[in-house]
């Protein structure tokens, strides 16, 4: 189905309705800011000096402690959200998929008007959005991100994160969509995306087909990222063997995620995106 299809996009907006419904719009639950201002959430009170705004006065206090008090808020921000969308050739059966969760997720934020910026990644980043806000720009944000293509050869996630950081100095959210099967591990990437002090969200997209091995006897692989050709004898011990480093990848991503305080969904193609988004949404966001 395609992003800019009437009957997609009406998806969308259900989702979005319910982010609005349980998180008041915004993806990321706790987005107040520490400084004091005209916002909406009662903060702490101040003594009123010239120039400040005489409307904040709260005169009950004024009547029980003959003081001038004004009354601070929260501001409320917008959040810029750096979406990282794995685009290595090791996606191609899951990319259109990953496109799904990736353009719900901006659709939502720019309807919360939040900033989206969407990368695609391999061992480098390429440009899908430059930043984007207000929902007038969504229809234009999914057309550009079903045009993005699989490229280059393994994904490199600390690379991209390094870039990220020199593009963009405004920390933010960023959400790694991506199989993270990384030759050289995630952990060092997702470290130094909190070193900025970004907060990080995971989605892990793998299908089924990446989780067993059917193969047996002499065969040929070639990886479907660098195209290095290997000949090799799989027996069922192998590919058991096969199936369990698997398992093991996916559990020490799930340990190192809960360690870190980083969010993290894990899911295959085989179930709907929103019903993905949704139970992203039921559980408070995009937050640990």
């Amino acid at each position: 189905m395609l992003l800019t299809d009437p009957a997609f996009i009406r998806r969308l907006e259900t989702l979005t309705l319910l982010a609005r419904k349980v998180l008041g719009g915004t993806l990321q639950a706790d987005r107040k800011s520490t400084r004091k201002g005209a916002g909406i959430t009662f903060a702490d009170y101040s003594e009123y000096s010239l120039g400040d705004d005489y409307r904040a006065i709260d005169w009950r206090v004024y009547a029980r402690l003959d003081a001038l008090m004004i009354k601070l808020f929260e501001l409320e921000e917008d959040v810029t959200i750096y979406v990282l969308l794995d685009a290595s050739r090791s996606m191609a059966a899951k990319f259109d998929y990953a496109k799904q969760l990736v353009a719900a997720l901006a659709y939502i934020a720019l309807h919360s008007m939040d900033k989206v910026v969407l990368y695609g990644m391999a061992e480098d980043l390429s440009v899908i959005t430059r930043p984007t806000l207000g929902r007038g720009k969504a229809l234009s944000v999914l057309t550009q991100l079903e045009a993005a293509p699989t490229f280059g050869a393994d994904t490199d996630l600390t690379g991209a994160v390094h870039r990220l950081c020199q593009w963009h100095k405004k920390r933010g959210l960023v959400i790694a969509v991506s199989d993270f099967f990384m030759p050289q591990d995630f952990e060092e990437g997702l470290k130094l995306l909190q070193w900025h002090h970004h907060d990080v969200f995971c989605i892990q997209v793998q299908d089924t087909e990446d989780q067993r091995c059917d193969l047996k006897g002499d065969v040929e692989l070639q990886c479907v990222e660098s195209g290095r050709v290997r000949k090799m004898t799989i027996t069922q011990a192998e590919a058991r063997a096969y199936e369990q480093a698997v398992r093991n990848w996916n559990e020490r991503l799930r340990s190192f995620c809960a360690s870190r305080g980083i969010g993290l969904v894990s899911t295959t193609p085989q179930v709907p995106f929103d019903t993905v988004i949704q139970n992203i949404l039921r559980r408070g966001g995009l937050v640990s």
